[in-house]
């Protein structure tokens, strides 16, 4: 492995290991193809996060982008509750609290089928578990995608969950740190606060993470919040050195992949005049996601570079630890489990896919009966 991250590394001028840090999001419409290699080409991207369309499109569009790319692309996804979540003709299964009851063993297989048609796809990162305990039953935008409101249940669901992907060679990637469950608002509108003293933190919120660090699995997301018991600053999460470097990597120990939340969120906020995407790296995160105009992001990473308000020795580190994620998902494995775009949806819509599928349905359907005493009568249909 390291002989390969050296070699590449060496071969990367300065523009584009900066550009190894950028993960846009990208919708995949094939007619957009040209343009998008154009801005590859151009923006130098290390991964992509795409969003909304379809199977064989994406899959098409990620084949183009990646042979066009000079080193391999991480491509990730947001599915909590699988591709459909993203890529509507793939299977549709229950949110995360609907089978929080499922045995272990059964989420676990659901988190390697997830995974089996990631890797059909080319996709390598999934954005999920949702480590968020779900504590405030007015939250926005947690929800029914956390697999419960304790910590014993979310702990219980969500690793189950990130063994089955990491183990059909997926890296999973726990959200949102510090914890995103006790909030009234969301991130993706406004900048929420989490009020919690550090001894209901480390009692709550900080426990799941634990738990998915002591497992060894791979990718950690910083959420925008303000924690003030960590950062009096009233800075996010996601842009404080003290909570991302002091309590994520060094108290904490995490040593995996981590990712900001989509740097376009309202959440995601800085001083006048300061560079966001700047801020971000400073902050202890690997891959900027989803910034709002990648082409300047990486122009002020440069002028940031060339400033030395980012050290070159930071820009090494971060740079080699994600092409040692590129290696162990993409250049290792090779691309012999991936379909054509023409395959992929008979490849991933199969007799045991179907089979798994039931039996989660059956179990969100019964836990969605046990929740509304209605859904057994007529009156939950008659309220619509």
């Amino acid at each position: 492995m390291e002989r390969w991250v050296d070699s590449v590394y060496r071969e990367l001028s300065p523009r584009e290991r900066l550009g190894q840090l950028i993960m846009p999001i990208i919708y995949p419409v094939p007619a957009d193809s040209t343009q998008l290699l154009e801005r590859l080409k151009r923006e130098q991207w290390g991964g992509i996060l795409f969003q909304k369309g379809l199977l064989a499109e994406q899959r098409q569009l990620t084949l183009r982008l990646q042979q066009a790319a000079r080193t391999p692309l991480l491509i990730a996804l947001d599915g909590e509750w699988g591709l459909y979540m993203r890529l509507k003709d793939a299977p549709r299964y229950p949110r995360s609290q609907q089978i929080a009851a499922a045995s272990t063993q059964l989420l676990e297989a659901y988190g390697r089928e997830v995974a089996r048609q990631c890797r059909l796809m080319g996709i390598h990162i999934n954005f999920a578990p949702v480590l968020d305990v779900n504590s405030n039953p007015r939250n926005p935008v947690i929800g029914t995608r956390s697999f419960g409101s304790t910590v014993e249940e979310v702990k219980r669901g969500a690793l189950a969950y990130a063994r089955g992907l990491e183990s059909g060679g997926v890296l999973s990637v726990a959200k949102h740190f510090p914890g995103h469950g006790d909030t009234s608002e969301d991130s993706h509108k406004t900048l929420p606060s989490v009020n919690a003293s550090k001894a209901r933190m480390e009692a709550l919120e900080l426990v799941p993470f634990r738990s998915y660090f002591a497992a060894g699995y791979g990718g950690v997301m910083t959420a925008h919040l303000r924690v003030p018991a960590y950062d009096s600053t009233g800075r996010p999460a996601s842009l404080s050195q003290a909570i991302t470097t002091d309590l994520l990597q060094r108290q904490m120990g995490f040593k995996g992949l981590i990712f900001t939340d989509a740097l376009e969120m309202k959440g995601a906020q800085v001083k006048p005049g300061e560079s966001l995407i700047v801020a971000a790296l400073l902050a202890g995160n690997d891959i900027l996601l989803g910034p709002p105009q990648p082409q300047q992001a990486l122009r002020e990473l440069e002028q940031a570079l060339s400033k030395g308000e980012i050290p070159a020795q930071l820009l090494e580190e971060k740079c080699k630890k994600i092409l040692r994620f590129k290696y162990a998902l993409i250049v290792h494995p090779g691309t012999s489990q991936e379909a054509s775009p023409a395959e992929v949806k008979h490849r991933i819509w199969t007799s045991e896919e179907a089979r798994l599928r039931q039996q989660l349905e059956q179990l969100g359907t019964k836990r969605a009966k046990e929740q509304d005493p209605t859904a057994a009568t007529g009156a939950a249909s008659r309220r619509k």
